[in-house]
């Protein structure tokens, strides 16, 4: 039977919630995000190398909604809208939405500026379509972060390569550790949430490294964005 692991924001989700908190604003997402950048370079110093997070842009089309992300890529961190350019250059964050939401979207040839991001993580690449769709009123770039897999590991956060299922447990433990941290009102959970963090951490990092997807190397160049 197939395992199926949640993808980023169902994992930031969980890990508010386990932290005695709900994710209700753009600014939680952000914060979400960064922490796990942090985790990312913290595994790294433990000698775990999963994720290279890389910056990049894309010249948008008018009249063309999707496009293919960097290969490798698992996910997309951070997005803006870039219109004008030096001293005139703007960067919009724009909305990630999901699934049910872009599906819910009637009109979804309505083109203008792009507000929201629609990610689909495939089997071999990463896209993402945008809402409206790139009018011809100015010219736009999508400036992003995007999340790829090292030595090999390419799939999406939800398939068997780039986080391992075991994984997932320490990631989302992890990011509600990290986010405790930040939050005074939730300052008695710190501590059992560290707990469990190094625990699962443990508990995944002492498997059988063979039969897994995952590489242990030295402490490399780390890309971290937001």
């Amino acid at each position: 039977m197939a395992v199926v692991t949640p993808d980023l924001p169902e994992i930031f989700e969980e890990a508010f919630e386990r932290a005695g908190l709900s994710m209700t604003t753009g600014y939680d997402l952000k914060t979400a995000r960064r922490s796990f950048n942090l985790i990312t370079l913290e595994w790294q110093n433990r000698g775990l190398n999963l994720w290279t997070i890389n910056s990049g842009t894309i010249s948008l089309t008018a009249g063309t909604a999707t496009y293919t992300l960097p290969t490798g890529t698992i996910d997309i961190l951070e997005h803006q809208i870039r219109t004008g350019t030096g001293t005139n250059q703007i960067d919009t964050d724009i909305q990630r939405i999901s699934v049910s939401t872009f599906a819910k979207i009637s009109a979804k040839n309505t083109s203008g500026k792009p507000s929201q991001i629609f990610v689909q993580r495939l089997a071999t690449s990463t896209t993402v379509t945008l809402w409206p769709v790139p009018d011809d009123a100015d010219t736009y770039t999508l400036a992003h972060f995007h999340l790829l897999g090292t030595d090999g590991v390419s799939s999406g956060i939800s398939g068997t390569a780039a986080v391992p299922p075991r994984f997932v447990p320490c990631l989302v433990s992890g990011l509600a550790y990290y986010i405790a941290m930040k939050k005074p009102e939730v300052s008695n959970r710190v501590a059992p949430l560290k707990q469990e963090y190094e625990f699962q951490f443990e508990l995944a990092a002492n498997e059988d490294t063979d039969s897994s997807a995952i590489k242990f190397v030295p402490y490399d160049t780390f890309f971290l964005g937001g």
